[in-house]
């Protein structure tokens, strides 16, 4: 929220300044002063927009590098995280004693490809990864690839146990 408040002041502050620049610039060449203001005074109001329009970029480059240093840390935790997740199917494959064959039909599987997809990415027959799949799921003690893509979903969702005791104790 900090962030979008430091925008929409930094848009106001330029937007004004800008608009001090148009408006005095059109006043001149259509004559509408009555009353013609001070040399002093122009000078005055036009250093004070000036300065306005620095600290619009100044501020500008404090926003944007923000903006980038968060999504930074964002792209890193999610690396993490896939790293982490990738980590964990690997052992739960390796825990349900599934060949290498059968650990990249499970990992298809669990993206959504096809039985035919699979078999072309796999370069086998349909009859191989239907085979592979049956034995991926028995293995895994589900019945279908649903399942088995609730066991890991469920281990997703599972909330850490410093969580659980946060949430008991502020209840």
């Amino acid at each position: 929220m900090k962030q979008g408040k430091l925008i929409a002041l930094l848009m106001l502050l330029q937007g004004a300044c800008a608009v001090f620049f148009v408006f005095d610039i059109l006043a001149t060449l259509l004559g509408l002063r009555a009353t013609p203001i001070s040399w002093q005074t122009r000078e005055l109001l036009e250093i004070g927009a000036a300065i306005g329009l620095v600290l619009g970029v100044i501020l500008g480059w404090i926003a944007l590098r923000r903006s980038l240093n968060r999504s930074r840390r964002a792209e890193e935790s999610l690396r993490t995280v896939r790293r982490e997740f990738r980590d964990h199917l690997e052992q739960q494959f390796v825990s349900w004693g599934l060949t290498p064959a059968e650990q990249d039909v499970a990992l298809f599987s669990l993206q959504g490809f096809s039985i035919g997809e699979m078999a072309r990415l796999r370069d086998s027959s349909e009859g191989t990864i239907k085979a592979q799949s049956n034995a991926i799921y028995r293995k895994a003690g589900v019945s279908g690839r649903a399942q088995l893509l609730s066991l890991f979903i469920e281990d997703l969702l599972v909330p850490e146990p410093d969580i659980i005791e946060n949430n008991v104790c502020q209840a």
